[in-house]
């Protein structure tokens, strides 16, 4: 059977999209790989047909537990049953089901959380690893050095299964983001295959606005002129609520909901769901939304929020127009925005004074011969720290080898020492984003082509647009002629009223 027999064979594709069958070849022959190919483009096909053809079982580690349930429900529905994710939904008994019967599965999702567990690590390792693939691999450089740290951990964990053969795959990776992959994970070796990231059907607009007034109107406009699916990124959760809200008062004959990562697991599952499934077509979410997911439809991304980086902006546009067909990325954009990003970089790592705090008392818990608490949130209480602050100071007293199993290991020379380390680290990290923030701004700002100058970080050329180009290029919604999406006609019902009971009330419960 050739690969394209296989191919149709186990998941009912013609033939391969760009870049996915010389991935597969590579990985098949047993290298390993870095795989940088545009959203949509279909990566998720290059270790899933893998898994079916290869003899021994294939590890994924996934960002979000709402990504792994999405692809799991579309293979099992391919009738590929071999296929499990490890996550906190897993109540006891299966959970201890799924562990007896760890090695009829070719497919095991987890992410790089659960991957710290000395129970899974001891079951993973009774079988026989024939792939370990990590999923959203930019995550390991854009989340582990301060919102999780386990991404940093993977190339110790990949030493431990025995070192198999790794895919790393991303759709948005620049050259330091790549090598930054490549070292994380240990594979110096590693065969590249970057494939263009740039979307031709994304029209790329850019609005001025004053105020937080006029971007609500604006998009009251856009979605009453335009009624197709809409994802709109917010970098607070709280804006996220309101602004769901208010479009929904203004908006009745359109399905709205918000969605971010203070919510419940599986309120979030139930909206990711409706929207897939149109009964609902407009969210207002955080970057926890979007990632991965198989929606081939969504017209228009608006941002509310500045993006902090270009990786994230190309990451939550891409998410648009996957069948295709022509869809349009709209930031709106006021001169006082680059303060939140700014604010938001800031928190996330602890300043000079907030290390020296911490240092001052672990050294008296240590002196007193007490341990840190066991539970994240007693300790970012005690040492004043925030959660994104805490697990990069943790990470790096683990990695310095002065913070063990929650016990302190006060060396003098060396404790000082590592603390001077994690000052030039996190240094090093602020600048990082500091110039990651400015390059977001300054495109924003070009009165050259934005199609253009997105992409010139990650790839040395571009394609020309196939619809429209860009705001600056004279893109007009005027001109827009998006094919619209109505709502199934069984949206309406107790699911709404659930709905409406579970997001549009309690605003000030969730921050």
């Amino acid at each position: 059977m050739t690969l394209e027999e296989s191919l149709h064979h186990h998941f009912g594709y013609a033939s391969f999209r760009s870049g996915q069958k010389e991935i597969i070849l590579d990985v098949l022959s047993g290298n390993s790989v870095l795989g940088i190919l545009p959203t949509g483009s279909g990566k998720s096909i290059c270790y899933q047909l893998p898994a079916k053809m290869l003899n021994g079982t294939t590890i994924v580690v996934s960002p979000l537990i709402s990504l792994m349930m999405d692809q799991i429900k579309q293979l099992k529905a391919m009738q590929f049953k071999e296929v499990v994710a490890l996550n906190s939904f897993m109540g006891p008994i299966e959970r201890k089901r799924v562990f007896r019967n760890l090695s009829q599965y070719k497919l095991i999702y987890l992410s790089p959380e659960l991957l710290q567990s000395g129970e899974v690590i001891g079951r993973l390792r009774q079988l026989a690893i024939d792939l370990f693939v990590v999923d959203e691999a930019h995550c390991i450089s854009q989340w582990g050095h301060e919102f999780r740290p386990d991404y940093l951990k993977l190339g110790d964990i990949i030493k431990e299964l025995n070192s198999p053969p790794v895919l790393a795959l991303s759709a948005t990776a620049t050259p330091q983001v790549q090598q930054d992959i490549i070292s994380s994970l240990g594979k110096t070796g590693i065969h590249k295959h970057i494939y263009p990231m740039d979307r031709n059907n994304i029209a790329f607009c850019i609005e001025p606005v004053q105020d937080d007034k006029e971007k609500q109107s604006h998009i009251i406009r856009l979605l009453k002129e335009f009624r197709v699916p809409a994802l709109i990124y917010f970098s607070s959760r709280q804006a996220a609520e309101d602004t769901a809200k208010i479009l929904s008062a203004s908006l009745e004959d359109r399905n709205i909901a918000f969605y971010h990562g203070g919510m419940e697991q599986s309120d979030r599952v139930a909206i990711q769901q409706q929207f897939m499934n149109e009964q609902l077509d407009v969210i207002c979410c955080t970057s926890a939304f979007g990632m991965g997911i198989n929606k081939n439809n969504i017209r228009l991304v608006i941002h509310y929020h500045l993006p902090g980086q270009m990786e994230s902006f190309i990451q939550e546009v891409g998410r648009a127009g996957r069948d295709g067909k022509s869809s349009v990325s709209v930031l709106l954009y006021g001169e006082n925005d680059m303060f939140l990003p700014k604010r938001i970089a800031e928190k996330e790592l602890p300043s000079e004074e907030e290390l020296k705090a911490a240092a001052s008392i672990l050294k008296s818990l240590s002196q007193a011969d007490r341990q840190l608490p066991t539970e994240d949130t007693e300790a970012e209480n005690l040492l004043q720290l925030t959660e994104s602050q805490w697990r990069f100071l943790r990470f790096q007293l683990e990695k310095n080898g002065v913070l063990k199993d929650n016990t302190i290991l006060f060396e003098k020379e060396k404790f000082y020492n590592s603390f001077l380390q994690i000052d030039a680290h996190r240094r090093e990290r602020k600048a990082l984003k500091e110039n990651k923030l400015k390059e977001m701004i300054h495109w924003i700002h070009t009165t050259e082509c934005l199609r253009k100058h997105l992409y010139k970080s990650f790839q040395p050329s571009f394609s020309e647009a196939a619809y429209h180009c860009c705001s600056n290029c004279g893109f007009s919604f005027a001109d827009w002629k998006p094919e619209e999406k109505r709502l199934k006609d069984t949206q309406r019902g107790a699911w709404e009223d659930r709905l409406k009971n579970l997001l549009l009330v309690g605003q000030d419960e969730t921050k």
